[in-house]
């Protein structure tokens, strides 16, 4: 479920696993990480957050400046997940009908394996 830029908060003593998923630009890094410091600061007891998924926003390599910053923030995170840019996707068309990098199915394989309980990533 999309909590848009709020924490959900689950009645305890049921959690919430929570995947961040920001824009690969300077304003989704710099949000993912201010999102990092607000549940490292253990004000969220029933929430767990599981990973991050940064989605490019340019195609190409992402700029030095912004790997350096996602390589700081990263470590706020148990899993990182970096999805490439697909203008395919941007132009509209259903993703079942496109070739989708390696890199989507990985997430849905590890997303399924945390949601069924099985190994943690």
């Amino acid at each position: 479920m999309a909590s848009g830029q709020y924490w959900p908060v689950p009645d305890p003593p049921a959690y919430a696993n929570v995947v961040l998923v920001a824009r690969g630009h300077a304003g989704g890094l710099r949000a993912a990480q201010a999102a990092a410091r607000q549940w490292a600061g253990g004000g969220l007891p029933t929430v767990r957050v599981v990973g991050l998924v940064v989605v490019a926003d340019a195609p190409g390599r992402r700029p030095k400046p912004l790997r350096e910053l996602l390589h700081l923030i990263s470590g706020a995170f148990p899993q990182v997940w970096e999805l490439p840019w697909v203008e395919a996707l941007r132009l509209g068309e259903p993703p079942d009908q496109i070739q989708l990098p390696s890199a989507f199915s990985e997430l849905a394989a590890d997303l399924q394996r945390i949601v069924t309980g099985g190994t943690h990533v």
